[in-house]
């Protein structure tokens, strides 16, 4: 006998604007606050010289992988139980519950290996600078080792968010990163009495913030999370479940991890200009995350509203959802969009910026961020097709904007026309992928939608 509560959920009954927004807020607040404690991060780094920013930068495709492999998984378990849980199929969700908890858990262990035997190496291949080398080897070494903290919060906070009680995440996020802020200047310099670890002091704030989250999400799941089961005795792996969360999951982490590879390739492609572009290409990643991470955070809390009621068959909600998430995405990214044409110069200054990076980085952030308004966009169609159980179309539309699109053409600038022109790269990728998420979207409507009944 499951020993849970079942009460009305409320993705099915409160007004999507209020919904939407008690969803979202919580997650696009945390989500901001890690961006912060991202950014913090990087300009301690910094204050170190630039081949410590290099390498942090240089390692962030690492990162973004573990991320994409969690957050992928934690999608598939999303759209899986908000479904289980619309169409009030309770046992079924304890199940994928716990199976996803034994997926971050397998998870993790793979990475701590692939980090033990492959950190090294996975900056020879990128650079022949020996102080590079050996921050980012120390960089990545720690953070996927100890990479339990990141697999096994972003699980966690996926059992929460798919029962609605995002605020919980909100908390664990934000105690995480303000630990992580804090010890960032105690280990990277070593004050008050603690030993200097420069760039190795910086990985060990942040494993040591996710594995505070990761405790502090474990006990909201166990002691307020009533309406799912997490109870891990007796349990074996459920093929067909693991199967399922996959179907949506894996095209989400492929779509993600695309981002690795493609950041991967423009370093090695700006890397023949300097290592000045490398590190000013690292830095524009930890200053759009404070434009992104709102709009993932407002997928985040659509998702679940989406992917609940479908399963209750809800065409009105649904679309109400999508539209808004539209709208309030746009209006972020236009906010964005005129922060970094206006301030790009003190962006850049926040990371001890040399005449010579502020010459390649203020272009580069203007050039760059012309295409937040369509990126926006983009996010949100393929959060929508994720939660309708379509995440190949995601995966589509992340491989044009991050591969197929920016790879060639960056490369191509590079070769004809000189750094100042691989920048826009990423707007016109953005433009390719419009048009492509305006078809699919399109497609899914007429296939998933319109044949679910008026609510």
């Amino acid at each position: 006998m499951e020993e849970t509560v079942h009460t009305e959920n409320k993705m099915g009954l409160l007004p999507i604007p209020k919904l939407l927004v008690t969803m979202s807020l919580p997650m696009i607040i945390s989500m901001l606050v890690q961006a912060f404690y991202n950014v913090v991060d990087s300009i301690f780094v910094a204050q170190l010289n630039e081949e410590a920013l290099t390498a942090v930068s240089l390692a962030f495709p690492v990162q973004n992988l573990m991320i994409a492999i969690a957050a992928g998984t934690g999608v598939g378990i999303n759209a899986l139980l908000s479904k289980s849980l619309g169409e009030k199929k309770f046992r079924e969700a304890n199940l994928v519950a716990r199976n996803g908890i034994f997926l971050g858990i397998i998870s993790c262990i793979i990475m701590a290996v692939i980090g033990l035997l492959g950190s090294h190496y996975f900056f020879l291949v990128q650079t022949d600078d020996p102080a590079i080398i050996r921050y980012g080897t120390d960089y990545m070494t720690i953070i996927t080792v100890i990479s339990v903290g990141i697999f096994m919060q972003i699980t966690f906070e996926r059992l929460l968010q798919s029962t609605g009680k995002t605020i919980y995440n909100m908390i664990t996020q934000g105690t995480g990163a303000i630990i992580n802020i804090i010890l960032d200047p105690i280990l990277i310099f070593g004050l008050f009495g603690m030993p200097r670890l420069e760039v190795a002091g910086a990985a060990i704030a942040t494993v040591i913030g996710q594995v505070t989250a990761v405790c502090m999400s474990l006990y909201f799941n166990c002691k307020r999370n009533t309406e799912l089961n997490l109870n891990m005795k007796g349990f074996r792996p459920d093929k067909a479940i693991i199967a399922e969360i996959y179907k949506v999951g894996v095209p989400s982490i492929i779509m993600q991890s695309i981002g690795s590879v493609m950041v991967f390739g423009m370093n090695r492609i700006l890397l023949i200009f300097s290592s000045t572009a490398a590190a000013v290409f690292g830095v524009y990643f930890k200053l759009q995350s404070f434009v992104f991470m709102p709009v993932f955070g407002l997928t985040n809390g659509m998702i679940p509203i989406v992917a609940y009621n479908y399963g209750a068959r809800n065409k009105k909600r649904i679309v109400d959802t999508i539209k808004m998430a539209i709208f309030i995405a746009i209006g972020f990214m236009t906010v964005g969009l005129l922060l970094f044409q206006i301030f790009p110069t003190q962006f850049l200054g926040l990371f001890g910026a040399s005449e010579h990076m502020l010459e390649i980085g203020v272009p580069a952030l203007r050039i760059i961020s012309l295409s937040f308004l369509l990126a926006g966009f983009n996010i949100v169609v393929g959060s929508a097709f994720q939660a309708l159980g379509n995440g190949v179309y995601s995966l589509i539309i992340s491989a044009a904007r991050q591969l197929i699109v920016i790879l060639p053409i960056a490369y191509l600038f590079a070769e004809l026309s000189g750094l100042a022109m691989v920048w826009w790269a990423i707007p016109i990728a953005e433009i390719a992928a419009v048009a492509l998420s305006s078809l699919l979207f399109k497609r899914i409507i007429q296939l998933k939608i319109n044949v679910l009944k008026e609510s």
